[in-house]
């Protein structure tokens, strides 16, 4: 069985920025204890910007607002994480193998292929691996935007049965417990609904992009790909054996659903935001539901935003309703000239689909 783990900025970072050596060895004692029992276990690991912040002479009060600045941060802050990941996981009888990642390694196929390959290589070495987004050479404008989603398509792309995010509270409660005491912990999940969103709330931390919104996205995202998640203290002892072997109690856990997306429409469903949206009549929305069918010009009724071919939008019905998400042939100021025209009177040079089916994802 394999188990992905990850654990945040809050968790690995001491108030004065540097790596908490203490976290690590937590995560290693129960990565060194499930490898035993013939558990294979992939870390993916926040906190290369929070850890380089300190050598550069920043904090995290006084983050760098330049986006080199930060990218800089966490190419020193890089080093000194591995050096801690490597030194103590090696007192545990451990190697660990450093993978460095950025989205398109997840939507080019022969790069997923690759970096899949590469983990895989890893685990049957008998090494850890130990995951984080290329933040050095991130594009502002392409990234995870944090390491729970990063965590979550890792969990698709290694098949792992169980993904568990370590943060700084026990799980998802029933409201914030910082705010208000009668807050209690919901032990299990079985779907979503706005009420979990509203519940999560927004992030507290200044190093780490993450929160219990994203930690939920992340979840949301687990599950659809067929990945039962956790979400636990990173400071709860035995936190990572207790959840990998499903000890009730351990956090809030999120049931997988049957149904298992592809790694490409799992990252079209919740990984990339979305340009815009195009609304769609009733028939339209039949057709892509019930038939399984594209999007064409016909039955597209208004756009909302302006986008290029290529770019991920949203789908609505009539009434508002965002029933669909995928990435559009045309250009949305094609739309606005042809949309509503059958598919024979349209310009050669337009493609008959709007959204062709292989791009597209039916939301609940």
């Amino acid at each position: 069985m394999r188990t992905v783990v990850k654990i945040g900025s809050t968790s690995l970072t001491k108030a004065d920025g540097t790596v908490n050596a203490q976290s690590i060895d937590q995560v290693a004692a129960g990565v060194a204890e499930l490898g035993r029992d013939g558990r294979e276990v992939v870390v993916v690991t926040s906190a290369a910007i929070a850890a380089g912040l300190a050598p550069m002479g920043w904090s995290s009060s006084r983050l760098p607002r330049d986006p080199a600045h930060l990218r800089a941060a966490s190419a020193v802050g890089q080093i000194s994480l591995m050096e801690n990941y490597r030194r103590v996981f090696a007192d545990h009888g451990r190697v660990v193998g450093q993978v460095l990642l950025a989205p398109t390694d997840f939507w080019i196929r022969n790069r997923y292929l690759k970096s899949r390959g590469t983990i895989r290589a890893l685990l049957e070495l008998g090494a850890v691996p130990v995951i984080n987004e290329n933040d050095a050479v991130a594009d502002d404008e392409i990234r995870f935007g944090d390491n729970d989603r990063l965590a979550a398509l890792v969990a698709h792309l290694v098949d792992a049965d169980r993904l568990i995010l370590l943060t700084d509270i026990a799980g998802l409660f029933t409201a914030d417990p910082r705010i208000d005491e009668s807050a209690s912990l919901i032990e299990e999940i079985v779907s979503f609904d706005h009420r979990l969103e509203e519940m999560a709330g927004s992030s507290q931390s200044t190093v780490g992009r993450g929160g219990m919104a994203s930690k939920l996205a992340a979840a949301k995202m687990a599950t659809w790909s067929g990945v039962e998640t956790v979400i636990a203290n990173a400071n709860r002892p035995g936190v990572l054996v207790d959840a990998a072997n499903g000890k009730q109690g351990v956090g809030t856990v999120f049931r997988a659903r049957k149904q298992r997306l592809s790694a490409r429409k799992l990252w079209i469903a919740f990984a990339v935001r979305s340009s815009g949206q195009i609304q769609v009549d009733s028939g339209a929305r039949l057709a892509l539901e019930r038939d399984q069918r594209s999007l064409l010009g016909a039955g597209v009724m208004s756009i909302q935003g302006s986008f290029d071919a290529d770019a991920p939008v949203e789908v609505v019905d009539p009434n508002g309703e965002v029933f669909a998400k995928g990435l559009v042939r045309w250009r949305s100021d094609d739309l606005k000239r042809f949309s509503g025209r059958r598919s024979q009177d349209l310009p050669g040079e337009l493609p008959p689909e709007v959204i062709h089916r292989d791009d597209l994802v039916m939301l609940p």
